[in-house]
């Protein structure tokens, strides 16, 4: 046979060959998982109004000192300095496979976007709350409450917010998020 002519018949070989897998249905070949549902479990719930409660201690060093160490750190993995008493560094998960496994406890880090007294490598994408306590708390501008609903769920008053929305999504719990908001309004010039 020609040169040509075998490459001719190769090609509609191949060309039939294929078509007739194309014409096959291959979505039964993989599993199809409804996306819908993946994408409603990715969902955040509503925003959400809280209430501090009535036992966040703010003049409490033990939760100003645990608030500004998770506020300065990102995961209990990585923090080189030991935990202040209260808080742990890791906590234990169950796992897909029943076994109970250590996982290194998520903390805000909130000097990648904040900037605040002694931080180091403070960011500059979120407003700073240097010298929070006097230029917004003694000023009665905003008071602890405010601070405790922007850590809780900031979407409250800015839904397009990037802040991490922390008590609604379960990140962090109640006596966290009192933490945080005591080390927030703390006077930090004191030594």
């Amino acid at each position: 046979m020609h040169t040509k002519f075998k490459y001719l018949a190769i090609t509609a070989l191949f060309l039939s060959a294929s078509s007739a897998v194309c014409a096959m249905d291959l979505t039964k070949a993989y599993d199809m998982p409804d996306a819908t549902e993946m994408i409603k479990k990715d969902l955040f719930p509503a925003a959400k109004k809280y209430t501090m409660p009535k036992s966040c201690d703010l003049n409490d060093p033990k939760a100003i000192a645990r608030g500004k160490y998770m506020f300065h750190n990102l995961n209990g993995k990585k923090a080189k300095k030991p935990a202040p008493e209260g808080l742990v560094k890791f906590v234990e998960k169950k796992g897909k496979d029943g076994k109970v496994k250590k996982k290194a406890k998520q903390f805000g880090n909130c000097v990648a976007c904040h900037n605040i007294e002694g931080a180091k490598g403070a960011g500059n994408i979120g407003p700073s709350l240097e010298s929070y306590k006097a230029n917004f708390i003694d000023t009665n501008a905003r008071d602890a409450q405010f601070v405790y609903q922007k850590i809780a769920d900031p979407r409250i008053d800015n839904a397009n917010t990037h802040m991490t929305v922390n008590l609604t999504t379960g990140l962090f719990n109640e006596q966290e998020i009192c933490d945080y908001t005591a080390y927030v309004v703390s006077d930090k010039t004191k030594k």
